[in-house]
């Protein structure tokens, strides 16, 4: 074989193995390429319902010295599922730290709190407290919370001036009305029943915004009736251990109004009985608080009031969905500023 036929070969053998690798790679690369997806299609990924750390378990001891032995002199608030201290953690962070009633303590002596709180801290939202660090032992149990020197609702509401109390006008009222729906809504949308919405469960922080609090924990009242009546609706009573749901939430949401518009206790329910008739028949010079009186343009407070007789005025089944009355609160306070 010459020379030249050596070198026509060789370049024939060049050309087909180039021609190979080119036609692998071809092949290569659409069996490697991922198969977009259609915008129908939905992918299957599980998340958590926030990017909030779940709560840190603290020590009898680290609570013992951070209350100063549970000094009384620390006592921000009591109610009915235990007294909250104002407390110092070890790192320096100020807190609320609430000791569930021993009572309490012990109905409740084979449910899982530690496994509750864990779930219930992970609520991650502006208009709701962050549950951070609980605590557990023998006729003991703690709950940790942000604190940040907020003060109830019911101070601001029911306190006289001399106690230091702020008296709310109208338009501070309006935002805090729309900030407890957005947390009510939120709390929901994660599936978290409060319980009992009320005034002492609100919290308003320096902007005067609302924070909810002691949601969820209505595992440690079931039969509780102090600090309960006025705000849950009727049927929570016929209910099998306790009628806690999305629509005795929405309830106590319209209780909660009628307090902000009037400035009035709730009485155990007796200002619902007062307030119906005069929000049936528009009767503002009478419903509204009268340390504020009536302002020239009623209409925001007139849309406050149809809410809350639609929440307190109807039975479960056909009161206002969260969301629904989210939108027009919303709208309320977007109109007020």
């Amino acid at each position: 074989m010459g020379h030249g036929e050596i070198t026509l070969f060789y370049n024939i053998g060049l050309v087909l193995i180039a021609f190979f690798v080119f036609v692998f790679g071809i092949l290569l690369f659409f069996s490697c390429k991922k198969k977009p997806i259609k915008a129908e299609e939905t992918l299957p990924v599980s998340v958590p319902p926030s990017s909030k750390l779940c709560a840190t378990s603290y020590s009898l001891m680290d609570i013992d010295a951070a209350t100063d032995g549970f000094n009384t002199r620390r006592i921000i608030g009591k109610g009915r599922l235990g007294t909250v201290y104002a407390a110092v953690m070890p790192r320096g962070d100020l807190v609320a730290v609430k000791r569930i009633h021993p009572r309490l303590v012990l109905t409740n002596a084979g449910f899982g709190f530690s496994s509750s709180i864990k779930s219930l801290s992970l609520a991650d939202h502006p208009h709701v407290v962050p549950i951070i660090g609980y605590s557990e032992g023998p006729g003991e149990r703690i709950i940790v919370m942000e604190y940040e020197g907020m003060i109830s609702l019911e101070f601001y509401l029911h306190h006289n001036l001399e106690d230091g109390a702020v008296l709310l006008d109208w338009n501070q009222r309006i935002k805090i009305a729309a900030g407890v729906a957005r947390g009510i809504e939120y709390l929901h949308n994660v599936q978290i029943v409060h319980g009992c919405i009320k005034p002492s469960n609100i919290l308003i922080d320096g902007k005067f915004r609302a924070r909810i609090g002691d949601y969820g924990l209505q595992f440690l009242e079931a039969g509780e009736r102090q600090g309960i009546l006025g705000y849950v609706d009727d049927e929570y009573w016929v209910m099998r251990k306790n009628g806690a749901s999305k629509e005795n939430d929405v309830y106590g949401l319209g209780v909660v109004l009628i307090e902000l518009l009037s400035g009035r206790k709730c009485e155990e329910g007796m200002i619902v009985n007062w307030g119906l008739p005069l929000i049936k028949q528009m009767k503002f010079d009478e419903l509204l608080d009268q340390r504020l009186g009536v302002p020239s343009d009623v209409k925001p407070l007139g849309r406050l009031a149809k809410v809350a007789l639609a929440c307190v005025g109807n039975s479960r089944p056909n009161r206002p969905s969260i969301s629904q009355i989210v939108t027009i609160l919303n709208n309320v306070e977007s109109e007020s500023l």
